[in-house]
């Protein structure tokens, strides 16, 4: 038997070779059209800068952060008030304002703003915090209030007088009269410049003057020996104190205007807890429309995003009706119990500040048990029991409760309850599921946008090389997926597995520049209720 040359050898196993990798290439390329191309020798790496025609030696190097970078989000806070003429600031422009001592500077000393952000800061000492001031509406008037002071004192004593929540104290020597009491009331007023209020004596009668215009100087409340005597506050023996408008000052009205101004003012910047104090209906009805999906900060176009948070005192009644007149996902209107000293737009920035402090760290856990530090308790007896706030929850007013002796959030609801048809809808109820949205929508924005900023699109089963900046639908899918899956690990969504089933990445038939997606997560929820049922015996059968 003939042996085969040795040449002819060589020629078969490199035509066998050649035959192998060309049937390797077709395999990989069934399944992966970049590798495929890219064993065939036909690959191409898609630069940014360097041009595929220099000739002149030797080496270039571009740098590509498009497979380097990490989600990460600078959460800020947007605080609105009125300022006084005292303040330094501009209206109407938005400022980073970091500690208490500039916003007095900024806003005026006593001012609404420069009290909102001691409040904030009160429960947030570490987030970014962005003002803006607002002027008096030109055609505003101040609220007023009048103390009366019956005497003489037949002991001496101190009166410890709360305005707006801030404690005010007032020597009483035996033997004084109504007269002199109310100077030293007066002068002690004066005295504490942090006050939203100047004071003026007339006899035994003292005034009261908010420092601003409009309807919020309505709710600055003057009592005195708030903590009893329990705390060691009571009146001298033989003082009586009488006080205007049930306690609270009167004849504030007209509010700034917001559209136009401070609207305009908040531009296209990112603030995702926006903290205000007007709740009357044409300024709700200003941030709803800033807010709203079609158009608003919420809209496809402009995509901010944010949440508004205010707070209103009043009756269950008053606080009831006033829920059932709004219906908007993107606002929290917390509700205040009628015996809290501390004024609403102190209240909204504590309620608004501990919710972001919450938030930020997890926007996807219940911000219900935090406390709403430097904002005092209504007392035993004064507050909103559970049937009340089951009510208040029920017409989109935010709850708070009192436990361990501090003053707590519940529930921080929004004020949508309806959809279009004027059906019962809980699917915004909580404020949560809105940062939920925000978290997951910018997450995926930032996955798609870092790493296919400047990609080529083409269909599925397209065979390009390696390194290519081309992308299909299918390589988007995978990246929603790993995404999706990277969010349920930190808890934000669940339910992968239907994620997957559920998720439709397509190229649009009509616009072959645009893929379109119906992306269907599935948030993780909060844990609201705890039911049990306490099926007890006295006594188990012996034979059970």
């Amino acid at each position: 038997m003939r042996t085969m040359p040795a040449y002819l050898i060589r020629h078969v196993w490199q035509i066998l070779f050649v035959a192998v990798a060309l049937l390797a290439a077709w395999i990989g390329s069934q399944y992966h059209p970049a590798a495929g191309l890219a064993l065939m020798g036909i690959g191409a790496v898609s630069f940014n800068y360097i041009p595929a025609n220099v000739r002149v030696p030797l080496f270039y190097a571009e740098m590509d952060n498009s497979q380097a970078g990490y989600f990460s989000q600078n959460k800020r806070t947007l605080l609105i008030g009125q300022k006084l003429t005292a303040g330094t600031a501009p209206v109407n422009v938005a400022q980073l304002v970091s500690t208490t001592d500039q916003a007095k500077t900024l806003f005026g000393v006593g001012s609404m703003l420069a009290r909102m952000h001691a409040k904030y800061r009160a429960q947030d000492p570490f987030g970014e915090v962005w003002c803006i001031a607002v002027a008096d509406a030109g055609a505003g008037t101040q609220a007023t209030g009048t103390i009366t002071v019956t005497g003489p004192a037949t002991a001496a004593g101190t009166i410890c007088l709360y305005i707006a929540g801030q404690k005010v104290t007032v020597g009483v020597a035996a033997s004084d009269a109504a007269n002199t009491i109310a100077a030293a009331i007066n002068s002690a007023i004066n005295a504490a410049t942090d006050l939203p209020v100047t004071s003026t004596v007339a006899t035994n009668v003292v005034t009261l003057t908010c420092r601003w215009k409009g309807a919020t100087g309505n709710d600055i409340t003057v009592l005195d020996s708030f903590r009893g005597n329990a705390g060691g506050e009571f009146l001298p023996a033989g003082v009586s104190l009488a006080y205007s408008g049930s306690g609270l000052l009167t004849g504030g009205a007209t509010n700034p205007t917001l559209t136009g101004t401070v609207i305009t003012a908040m531009g296209d910047e990112e603030y995702d807890y926006v903290i205000h104090p007007y709740t009357d209906s044409t300024s709700l009805d200003a941030f709803q429309t800033e807010y709203n999906d079609s158009v608003g900060r919420w809209s496809w176009a402009r995509q901010v995003y944010g949440h508004c948070y205010t707070a209103l005192r009043g009756t269950l009644s008053a606080l009831t009706t006033a829920g059932a007149l709004r219906n908007d996902p993107h606002h929290t209107i917390a509700g205040i119990d009628v015996d809290c000293p501390n004024p609403s737009w102190e209240y909204a920035a504590a309620y608004g500040g501990r919710n972001a402090v919450f938030l930020n760290v997890d926007p996807a856990r219940p911000t219900q048990t935090g406390e709403l530090t430097d904002i005092l308790v209504p007392r035993a007896g004064k507050r909103f029991l559970l049937t009340e706030r089951q009510s208040l929850l029920n017409y989109g007013i935010a709850t708070s409760f009192v436990s361990g002796g501090l003053l707590r959030i519940e529930r921080a609801i929004t004020t949508y309850q309806k959809n279009s048809w004027n059906q019962a809808d809980p699917s915004y109820l909580d404020s949560e599921t809105m940062h939920q949205l925000t978290e997951i929508t910018r997450r995926l924005r930032y996955a798609i946008t870092q790493k296919y900023p400047r990609h080529k699109l083409a269909n599925d089963g397209t065979r390009f090389a390696a390194g290519q900046a081309i992308v299909t639908p299918s390589v988007i899918r995978g990246e929603l997926l790993a995404e999706y899956a990277a969010m349920e690990e930190i808890g934000l969504v669940e339910n992968a597995k239907a994620f997957a089933k559920y998720l439709i990445v397509e190229r649009d038939s009509n616009n072959p520049n645009r893929v379109n997606v119906l992306l269907p997560p599935d948030l993780v929820n909060q844990l609201r209720i705890f039911a049990l049922l306490n099926q007890f015996r006295l006594q188990y059968r012996a034979d059970a």
